[in-house]
């Protein structure tokens, strides 16, 4: 789902006039005013974050949808951007940066990327390095660009599947195909099996090609117990299809 330039600047002129908070709770952010869209229980609200898209990375890190924590930080950094009379586009990255792969997921992807060899892949010293605001090698994202709620908790990818839920995969036609194509060929890297089962449904529709997509990476959620076990059985066919991979990204040292 993108949206069209009207709506667009009423939503950026609300955020301006939101107040500086230290924290933002559910009551403050999950407002019809931010709302897009809804069927049933389930809920659609705008995030800033997912509005700056870094169209040179080699790696494109693809989620199911921003959860709760990731919208609050959002829109934290982003309205004390604009508070301190940042463009809009300045505080979406700046937002994007803060949020991304927040807290106990961010540890976890950087580990198994690690552990699969994606730095050496890159040319990098350490994963760690892609999350850098200084580094323009990675791309994080979701399915759906803008966070799903099902009775205002987290939406997980299931009940209902993306893919047999039509205001679900619409979303996903409108806002990550287009994301998708702005793209050269990145490695794409979906984030547990329900993000896995969207593309490979997206394939079949012939609505994107397989170029470089590695299958079998766990979604690095600590609330995903079979985590550890997935990787553990997908580590050697991911270390296999990155090394017979090339990129021609540079090196990346932090200065």
């Amino acid at each position: 789902m993108l949206i069209d330039s009207i709506q667009h600047k009423r939503l950026i002129e609300f955020m301006k006039s939101l107040p500086l908070k230290q924290r933002y709770t559910k009551a403050d952010l999950l407002i019809n005013d931010l709302k897009l869209g809804a069927a049933g229980n389930i809920e659609m609200y705008y995030s800033p974050h997912n509005d700056y898209i870094n169209s040179s990375a080699k790696v494109m890190l693809v989620g199911i949808t921003p959860g709760w924590q990731q919208m609050e930080i959002a829109y934290r950094t982003a309205i004390q951007a604009l508070k301190h009379q940042a463009t809009y586009e300045t505080a979406c990255q700046e937002a994007k940066f803060a949020a991304r792969m927040a807290g106990v997921m961010r540890t976890n992807v950087i580990q198994m990327l690690q552990e699969i060899g994606l730095h050496q892949f890159l040319n990098v010293r350490h994963v760690s390095m892609l999350f850098d605001s200084e580094c323009s090698l990675l791309h994080t994202t979701s399915l759906i660009r803008y966070p799903i709620l099902v009775k205002q908790q987290n939406y997980t990818g299931h009940q209902p599947a993306i893919t047999h839920n039509p205001f679900l995969y619409d979303a996903v036609l409108g806002s990550f195909l287009p994301e998708w194509s702005q793209l050269d060929e990145p490695l794409v890297i979906p984030l547990g099996k329900s993000v896995e089962a969207v593309l490979r449904q997206l394939l079949e529709e012939k609505r994107i090609r397989e170029t470089r997509i590695l299958w079998g990476f766990p979604h690095p959620s600590g609330a995903n117990g079979y985590r550890l076990k997935q990787f553990q059985q997908n580590k050697a066919d991911m270390q296999y299809r990155l090394s017979n991979l090339h990129t021609t990204s540079p090196a990346y040292e932090k200065q």
